[in-house]
């Protein structure tokens, strides 16, 4: 990543104190039903554990990205890296979660072998998502006992730290109760959904993450239901901004150099730029 990460910022993230349950919520996160103690040299796993590392990768196909998540959780499984954070852009993706309804998918085999676009089944919890350019992704390599949370606090700090990249470009967005990720105007007759939020647990380790549309085409949101839920509108910082610029990977790092520090904010950590 290049430039400060830190500039432009305020204060800390105003993270929630309470998470309330949905139907959404049971279905957006995968963790294991049990995770063992990893014997690991402690002195140094603590050393870590107040340090984020965050690199900016541009623009990664998904299943290479996918592969470097699955290295890294094994890593820190291990305690041989401290926790991570990626920042990256796709080329245009369907996601499905595990247990995800495919019927969500809108678009014909056909349409979107002609578009290029693949279908990814994955472990993550939640249902159908896209990524494309124009969009940034985020995937937290956190071994949450190390720092003290639960997975909901991670949550929460994901959440706030979408909502602050949101503020920093001068667009309002926050929590939707019952609907994980960043909405604007969450509360109102028209919620309109700018990020989403999809994790996996394993071993104590997250991985997968959040997507935030900054100047991503949405049109191509039309070929899902977004999150499961027919009918949801899909905006983007751009939208919200009444900018009409083409999706730029430019834009994608502009906005990873703020969510960086406001997700190290929410966690309590101490922010390292990686290679």
């Amino acid at each position: 990543m290049t430039g400060n990460p830190a500039e432009g910022l305020g204060g800390r993230p105003n993270v929630p104190d309470s998470l309330k349950g949905g139907a959404c919520y049971r279905a957006f996160v995968e963790a294991d039903t049990l995770v063992r103690p990893i014997p690991i040299d402690r002195e140094m796993a603590l050393g870590r554990a107040g340090q984020l590392e965050a690199r900016w990768l541009g623009r990664v196909a998904y299943r290479e990205a996918h592969a470097l998540q699955r290295r890294l959780v094994d890593q820190r499984v291990a305690g041989s890296i401290g926790d991570q954070l990626l920042l990256l852009e796709h080329p245009a993706v369907l996601t499905l979660g595990r247990n995800s309804d495919p019927g969500h998918i809108l678009a014909t085999p056909a349409d979107l072998v002609a578009r290029g676009i693949r279908v990814e089944r994955i472990e993550r919890g939640g249902e159908v998502t896209y990524h494309g350019p124009g969009q940034l992704v985020a995937y937290p390599i956190i071994r949450l006992a190390d720092r003290g949370i639960l997975v909901r606090p991670l949550v929460r700090a994901l959440e706030a730290a979408l909502s602050e990249t949101c503020s920093a470009f001068g667009v309002a967005a926050g929590r939707r109760d019952g609907h994980p990720g960043c909405w604007c105007d969450p509360d109102g007759p028209e919620p309109r959904k700018i990020g989403a939020l999809g994790l996996r647990v394993e071993r104590g380790v997250s991985f997968h993450g959040i997507a935030l549309n900054v100047s991503v085409d949405l049109a191509d949101f039309s070929l899902i239901d977004a999150c499961g839920m027919p009918g949801v509108v899909s905006t983007s910082i751009d939208r919200e901004l009444g900018v009409g610029r083409p999706p730029s990977t430019d834009s994608v790092e502009e906005a990873a150099r703020i969510f960086a520090p406001a997700f190290a904010t929410a966690i309590g950590a101490t922010l390292a730029i990686g290679d």
